[in-house]
């Protein structure tokens, strides 16, 4: 039997951006195409250790750097660290099997600058007789794109079960390609033995900002009107926790909650599977949105912790809530997201997952149009060009006193700030404007 091995989890939001070379850039500015796909690619397997336990070691690496400066070969060891235990957030209760569904999910982590690399993850029972380990592929990625990652482990995993020799050729060559722009395609070339040459095509979606997003895992599992109140928390910046087993629906519906509030970036603690030994991070007093596996909710609630909204992924209910979820978003405008979000869950049978993410993200956009589409209006431009926005009338411009109201506290948030710092910065300077 082969030796077993292991992975993935969570953890940190994936906003869309940082390209490289722009280092602590939080603004929502989409990876420009042609970069790498991706940064490495790790084999998590599970080691057995003298106490009899098993612990989650990278066994191999793709591709080896060399000629690394310190201060970077310092972060790369912090990252390789960190790897294995988002790869098995579940712990080291772990025994050699002979039967295991595959699963995907993907972990964030957050560099010391603020700019952010995606763990892509498959766990998989290699190919062999008898009893052996699972062990986790991992593609370490600055590009959000969970959709066309997930096909590209789907590749490796087809190549796993012929030998590992046959996965290196492949993403040697995915390597040397360059990261399609929205809506392109690119055509890896693959020889498989056996089968001879394969064309891989890899296509982006036109949508930059839904790449990493399934509205579909959260429809399925929660009613429309939870999901608001799960939003109306999110803006405020509130503590999420979110409870599932498995990985991926925890993975899935934890990067759609964060999509929704796009055109604005959660820029807290996000972790959309917590590793076992950091599950006292509920007990933190700052905003967070995590993922947690329900076999760990007693150990949860026995946590000394803050106000926070504990959601059920498996029973689709809430079930700690601060309690004044239903009132925080504006009325009127809370009606005609329910309208619009009951309407696409009626149909949900019919439609793609594209055509579910394009008419959520519509809906929620649309939401944002209306509460703060006026911003732009109320920068005031300097002669250098630097913008300063008037917090007062941008409240004041809003009739209606409910959307007011809820205004004066959104603007109060770190993720208004950050928007708003970013559009005070963006103006392309007009020829003959002093």
């Amino acid at each position: 039997a082969s030796e077993g091995k292991d992975g993935a989890s969570a953890a940190e939001p994936p906003p869309p951006q940082v390209p490289q070379g722009k280092l602590g850039d939080r603004s929502s500015v989409f990876y420009s195409a042609g970069q790498f796909f991706f940064e490495y690619l790790v084999v998590v397997s599970l080691k057995k250790m003298s106490d009899g336990h098993y612990e989650p070691k990278i066994t191999y690496q793709f591709p080896k750097r060399e000629n690394l400066l310190k201060g970077q070969k310092e972060e790369e060891e912090r990252l390789l660290q960190a790897i294995p235990l988002f790869c098995f957030p579940d712990g080291n209760n772990w025994a050699p099997i002979t039967e295991f569904t595959s699963e995907t999910f993907s972990f964030v982590l957050t560099n010391v600058d603020g700019s952010r690399k995606i763990g892509y993850c498959r766990r998989l029972l290699p190919s062999g007789r008898g009893v052996r380990l699972p062990e986790v592929f991992c593609i370490i990625s600055c590009l959000g794109c969970f959709g066309l990652f997930s096909k590209i482990l789907d590749e490796v995993e087809k190549r796993r079960q012929i030998s590992m020799a046959v996965i290196y050729p492949f993403m040697q060559g995915l390597r040397e390609s360059p990261f399609p722009a929205p809506g392109k395609t690119v055509t890896i070339k693959s020889f498989i033995p056996e089968s001879g040459t394969e064309l891989i095509e890899l296509t982006r979606p036109v949508d930059a900002h839904l790449e990493h997003v399934e509205f579909q895992a959260l429809l399925q599992r929660l009613n429309p009107h939870l999901i608001l109140h799960i939003f109306a928390s999110a803006m405020l910046e509130r503590r999420l926790i979110f409870l599932a087993e498995e990985l991926s629906v925890l993975s899935q519906c934890i990067h759609a909650v964060a999509a929704l509030l796009y055109p604005f970036t959660w820029a807290h603690t996000y972790i959309p599977v917590v590793p076992e030994c950091l599950l006292d991070t509920v007990c933190c007093p700052t905003p967070f949105m995590v993922g947690i596996q329900k076999r760990h909710l007693e150990r949860v609630l026995e946590q000394p912790m803050e106000e926070a909204l504990i959601i059920d992924l498996c029973e689709g209910k809430i079930i700690r809530a601060v309690g004044d979820e239903e009132e925080i978003l504006p009325g009127k405008l809370q009606n005609e997201m329910l309208m619009s979000l009951n309407r696409h869950n009626n149909n949900n049978n019919v439609h793609t997952s594209e055509q579910v993410n394009a008419l959520v993200s519509e809906a929620f956009v649309h939401f944002f149009v209306r509460l703060v589409g006026h911003y732009a209006s109320h920068i005031k431009w300097g002669r250098s060009g630097s913008g300063s926005f008037q917090e007062r009338a941008f409240c004041k411009a809003i009739t209606s006193k409910s959307c007011r109201r809820f205004l004066k506290k959104f603007v109060k948030t770190n993720m208004f700030s950050l928007f708003i710092e970013e559009a005070e910065k963006s103006r392309i300077p007009q020829e003959g404007n002093g």
